[in-house]
């Protein structure tokens, strides 16, 4: 194991970010009980459990250092399930159900089947850091080249559902909060992977300060989307955590 020093300010950034995940999905689903229905919602309140899980793993890395199965545990919370159950949310609201069911038995399996590679992968001991997780530490590097197809699915249905929606209410009257609110929504969810991309170099406290500010961008989002009934107009399906 390398780098024995304590940890930065920065590296407890994520317990903040951890509060703040189990405050939103609580949100999320009290929503969809009062609503009785929405299979989004359930996505997305997940994918909000698994980015405070991601980031739990984060804060325990920095009170009491890094193993390998904490590291493990990161890695599959963080680059498997980071953004897939939030994409999947935006499926289920995008597209029609059946299509959106096919899709999620046609991923899942590839998560669970990636997920127990990452727990049977030998550990690369000489790239654990002490306060610092990395996908380096996996033996079994051929994995890593995988989880570039899981954060573009993320990309196409979280991120490019988000921007769609806000250039559809854009264009409609009396929507405006709606399209502000999804445009944060995308610009949230595009931060987390700029900080992942920064881990490959070593910059994991980059990843910290984005996932924090990435979740607040999601919530300031949901939270325009939200915050009035829409007016009488012609429904499109949102994207955005309101819908």
């Amino acid at each position: 194991m390398t780098e024995t020093s304590a940890p930065q300010f920065v590296h407890y950034i994520p317990i903040a970010t951890t509060a703040l995940s189990a405050v939103f999905c609580g949100i999320l689903l009290n929503r969809y009980r009062v609503k009785g229905k929405g299979a989004h919602l359930l996505w997305w309140a997940g994918g909000i459990f698994c980015y405070g899980l991601g980031t739990g793993l984060e804060s325990a890395i920095t009170l009491l250092g890094n193993s390998p199965a904490l590291n493990k545990g990161w890695y599959i919370a963080g680059a498997l399930l980071g953004g897939y159950p939030l994409a999947q949310g935006s499926v289920y609201l995008l597209l029609p159900r059946r299509t959106a069911n096919v899709l999620s038995l046609l991923t899942v399996p590839f998560i669970i089947v990636f997920s127990v590679l990452v727990v049977l992968s030998p550990v690369n001991l000489e790239a654990l850091q002490a306060f610092r997780p990395s996908g380096k530490v996996l033996g079994w590097s051929w994995i890593r080249a995988f989880t570039p197809i899981i954060n573009m699915y993320a990309v196409v249905f979280l991120i490019g559902g988000a921007m769609l929606s806000a250039v559809r209410f854009a264009q409609r009257v009396g929507t405006g909060h709606r399209a502000v609110g999804n445009a944060l929504i995308a610009f949230g969810a595009l931060l987390p992977g700029i900080g992942g991309s920064m881990t490959k170099f070593g910059y994991v406290e980059w990843l910290y300060v984005c996932e924090c500010l990435g979740l607040l961008f999601i919530w300031a989002g949901y939270a325009c989307c939200v915050r009035r009934p829409a007016p009488a107009v012609e429904q499109v399906r949102d994207v955005a955590l309101a819908a």
